[in-house]
């Protein structure tokens, strides 16, 4: 786990080889090691307070890793055709905005469980 200590000094010694150009790598990149070894030294000694392992991001599935989001549209809309035509001839267009806002409210509850 790097520290912030850790990220400014490996960002200062980058910045001290960009001034001092390459034929003083070297001595850097050792500078930098005696640091780390250093560290290392003092929390083994307890001196130092072991890191904490940060959580992994925990993401929500994509269409790669959980296609049953996509399949559920594509389902949704063949049969909302006849579920419109249905739904028209016997209610009018009442009949066809309860219908769509099923297939509409459907397709969302899923989105909304699967994205916690």
């Amino acid at each position: 786990m790097a520290t912030d200590d850790l990220r400014k000094d490996l960002r200062a010694a980058v910045a001290a080889r960009q001034e001092l150009g390459p034929e003083y790598e070297a001595e850097l990149i050792d500078s930098f090691l005696d640091k780390l070894d250093q560290r290392d030294a003092q929390r083994r000694a307890g001196l130092l307070p072991e890191p904490v392992p940060s959580r992994p991001v925990r993401r929500h599935p994509g269409r790669e890793t959980d296609p049953g989001g996509l399949a559920l549209a594509i389902i949704s809309i063949i049969a909302a055709i006849p579920i419109t035509a249905i739904a028209g001839d016997m209610m009018g267009k009442t009949g066809v905005l309860i219908c769509w806002l099923g297939l509409v409210g459907i397709n969302y509850a899923r989105a909304m469980t699967h994205r916690r």
